[in-house]
């Protein structure tokens, strides 16, 4: 009996252990998805600006109608951004699903996230560029630059002709909503026409005024999937810890439960014995 209650008062002391863990892991989590979001709209203004630029600088040319030069035909190139570290539900599946229809073709795949690299190759997948995921808000500006370039040498030497961008995104009407969005061929028609007809100042050629634009733009919208996804992983690690926390509790709680009750039945039985040695002897 004594034995049986010294391995359980073990487990409940492993289990409470294993209790601050995961809510240690929680309110990082948690801690991170908070830093993240505030600088998801400074991230927007920086992109605002550069469109009202583009907006601006297409009054420049005689076809404002124009949309890239690449078409949307040809090999693409699929930037997916997956989870770095675990204990994150299904999260790197979902963003795969999501990025299934675009893998099938002619592709190369673009991918941010130590542990999307596990599900590639799971799935049969080559991967043609990788690097980690960020850990912290403050590493999403490093990354997008790293990732842009991969895009643009790409598409320089004619490796690929189109690119969409796969994430998750945080706050969609489900858990796990998966964004997919092109990138090249540039739309410049999402721009509107300045409301005003005078053409701004420029000391570049308009052409180049706007390829430029439109990499700058790219970038800001490349780091606002990663500074989203970088959101929507620890919103995803905190459910998860949130429900390893409950079925911790759970364990604990049946754990004491069950120790309680041994330890009653030591005390009945030492009574017991004490109760029949004081019995006399006849």
């Amino acid at each position: 009996m004594s034995g049986r209650l010294a391995d359980i008062e073990t487990r409940i002391g492993t289990v409470r252990k294993l209790a601050a863990v995961v809510a240690a892991m929680r309110g990082i989590a948690a801690s991170r998805a908070r830093e993240a979001r505030g600088h998801v709209a400074g991230i927007r203004t920086f992109a605002d600006t550069i469109g009202e630029a583009i907006s601006q600088s297409l009054a420049l040319l005689p076809d404002q109608g124009r949309d890239g030069d690449r078409g949307n035909t040809g090999r693409r190139a699929v930037v997916l951004l997956a989870a770095e570290q675990g204990f994150a539900g299904a999260f790197n599946e979902t963003v795969f699903d999501a990025a299934a229809p675009l893998l099938g073709d002619p592709h190369e795949l673009i991918l941010a996230g130590d542990r999307g690299l596990i599900v590639a190759e799971e799935r049969g997948l080559d991967v043609d560029w990788s690097a980690p995921m960020i850990a912290h808000a403050g590493q999403a500006t490093s990354l997008a630059v790293r990732i842009t370039e991969a895009i643009y040498e790409r598409l320089a030497a004619g490796n690929v002709t189109c690119v969409t961008v796969v994430h998750a995104a945080p706050d969609g009407p489900t858990t796990g909503d998966v964004v997919v969005r092109p990138l090249v061929p540039f739309d410049f028609s999402r721009f509107p026409a300045p409301l005003h007809g005078a053409a701004p100042l420029i000391t570049l050629p308009a052409e180049d005024l706007l390829t430029r634009l439109a990499e700058e733009y790219v970038f800001a919208e490349i780091t606002e999937a990663i500074m989203l996804s970088f959101v929507a992983e620890n919103e995803a690690r905190t459910r998860a810890m949130i429900a390893a926390h409950d079925n911790v509790s759970k364990s604990l709680d049946q754990l004491v439960a069950q120790s309680r009750l041994l330890r009653q039945e030591e005390i009945t039985d030492e009574i017991t014995e004490l109760a029949t040695s004081s019995l006399p002897i006849r």
